[in-house]
């Protein structure tokens, strides 16, 4: 066992060089996750960092550990006003979806290249599940945006279908463990797993919202601690009773991040920051797990599995749940191409390892290879296929930076608002808006120049407007700005 110092200084180089490797993921276009990977890799023991590791069960640790914290915050910066018109098609992407990629892919698997059924649903469930941050990771570095609802959609899709993808990898591990196993047995604890989580999950964050309110804690620093603590209960306590703690955790946070309790901007903050810290820790223990000697032994078997899951496993999934949208082909099309795999695959790789399956060591090295695959492919071709598909917009910046968003009082938000055409706002005056009384449009944007507004500073469509106003305020400038109101109602009890 290597001295404490010895490990610190370790993990410090390791976390450094990740860190500052992820500013070249902009200029090769690749998302900053292969970097962390490879960086494992290079530091493992058949790389030039010689460090021997080699523990399945510390890996899946650390990987459920740092995919709850990860879906939390991932479920705090969910705008649920921006997803909610598309929830239904995201949750049967995330649910039937998932499920239907994992057969297709199965059953295609099993007659290319001669597996088992049951084992090549293994893996189909181990990789249906997709990582949208890693794609939208990609569009920010290359400055492009993608058009209508194709964000909001592949937002909650991502952050949704891995509880799918779990309780499929788990179920698939206990079919090939337990051939006799009754398919109702397995439907039936689909849906206790996922009511359950689903229940947890809000009643939970609903709780940690009011327990957040009123506990009163001398220190501002201990409220961020005090979130994390009810995270992990919320997983813990979810799975001990029966339920999916990766939904409950996911859903808790958008129940957090949607309402207000003290110091909201602070707890944000911290669990973006740790989100962060614990893909770059996932994905470096993932790389250090894996053997590059052992990766040529299934380049062949990797290509083939990772050619049908991109061209027709995702792409069968995703048309097939969309067919009753009327979601353009286009926009479809670009959803079926955003099937990116995370790290989460290579998790869930590590089930059958702990689960003694048999083979489960090429399984791991297989599915490690189709995510490299993935990430490689998909994930430097995603800017090119958004144009192609005439899907692409630039990235917008925010005006305001988000420390001088910090400095908005308790209750009160500093928010943009796209003036949409046709908005009843076009063409009237500051003044003649009938803005509710404390609240201040602080700056517009149109074009390329930013403006101070006054009361005689006319409103244009396509403008960008950052009022500062508290929630019931917000609530009805954005209304008339988007809507085709007159004027903003004024909040009740307002002054």
């Amino acid at each position: 066992m290597a001295p404490p110092e010895s490990l610190l200084l370790v993990a410090s180089v390791l976390l450094l060089v990740s860190i500052i490797a992820s500013k070249s993921t902009g200029r090769l276009g690749v998302p900053a996750l292969l970097l962390f990977l490879v960086i494992g890799m290079l530091a493992g023991s058949e790389g030039p960092g010689g460090i021997a590791f080699d523990d399945p069960g510390l890996a899946q640790a650390l990987g459920v550990l740092a995919l709850a914290l990860i879906l939390f915050a991932g479920g705090a910066d969910t705008d649920w006003r921006s997803v909610r018109p598309v929830v239904w098609e995201a949750l049967a992407l995330s649910t039937l979806g998932v499920f239907i990629t994992a057969v297709t892919l199965a059953a295609l698997l099993h007659l290319l290249l001669q597996y088992s059924f049951r084992e090549a649903l293994l893996l189909g469930a181990i990789v249906s599940s997709t990582d949208a941050a890693a794609v939208f990771a990609v569009l920010r570095s290359r400055n492009v945006g993608l058009r209508g609802r194709l964000k909001p959609l592949l937002e909650l899709e991502s952050g949704s279908n891995d509880p799918m993808a779990v309780f499929l990898t788990v179920a698939a591990i206990r079919v090939l463990m337990e051939p006799a196993v009754p398919a109702g047995s397995i439907a039936l604890a689909f849906v206790l797993q996922m009511s359950v989580g689903a229940a947890a999950g809000y009643g939970i964050g609903k709780g940690m919202v009011w327990f957040a309110n009123r506990v009163r804690l001398e220190y501002e620093g201990l409220y961020p601690v005090l979130i994390l603590a009810l995270v992990l209960f919320t997983y813990g306590a979810t799975a001990t009773i029966g339920g999916n703690g990766f939904l409950a955790v996911y859903l808790a946070g958008i129940v957090m991040g949607n309402s207000d309790f003290i110091h909201k901007r602070s707890v944000v903050r911290f669990h973006d920051g740790l989100a962060w810290l614990m893909q770059i820790v996932m994905f470096l223990a993932l790389g250090l797990l894996v053997f590059p000697s052992r990766l040529v032994t299934v380049i062949v078997p990797g290509l083939i599995t990772a050619a049908v899951l991109m061209f027709v496993a995702r792409p069968v999934g995703v048309l097939l749940v969309l067919f009753p949208s009327k979601m353009p082909r286009a926009a479809k099309a670009m959803v079926a191409w955003v099937g990116l795999r995370g790290a989460v695959p290579i998790v869930l790789a590590t089930f059958p390892l702990l689960a003694g399956v048999p083979g489960a060591d090429r399984l791991f090295d297989l599915v490690f290879f189709v995510v490299l695959t993935s990430v490689l492919l998909q994930g430097t071709s995603i800017p090119a296929v958004a144009r192609w598909l005439g899907l692409d917009v630039a990235a917008e910046r925010p005006l305001v930076p988000s420390d001088v968003s910090a400095v908005a009082t308790a209750g009160a938000l500093l928010t943009e608002i796209r003036v949409p055409p046709g908005s009843a706002t076009a063409g009237k005056r500051v003044l003649d808006l009938g803005l509710p009384r404390g609240a201040l449009m602080v700056l517009l944007k149109r074009g390329d120049h930013v403006i101070i507004p006054d009361g005689g500073t006319e409103i244009e469509e396509g403008d960008v407007v950052v009022v500062l106003a508290d929630e019931r305020a917000h609530e009805a400038i954005k209304a008339l700005v988007e809507g085709g109101g007159g004027r903003a109602d004024r909040p009740r009890g307002a002054c």
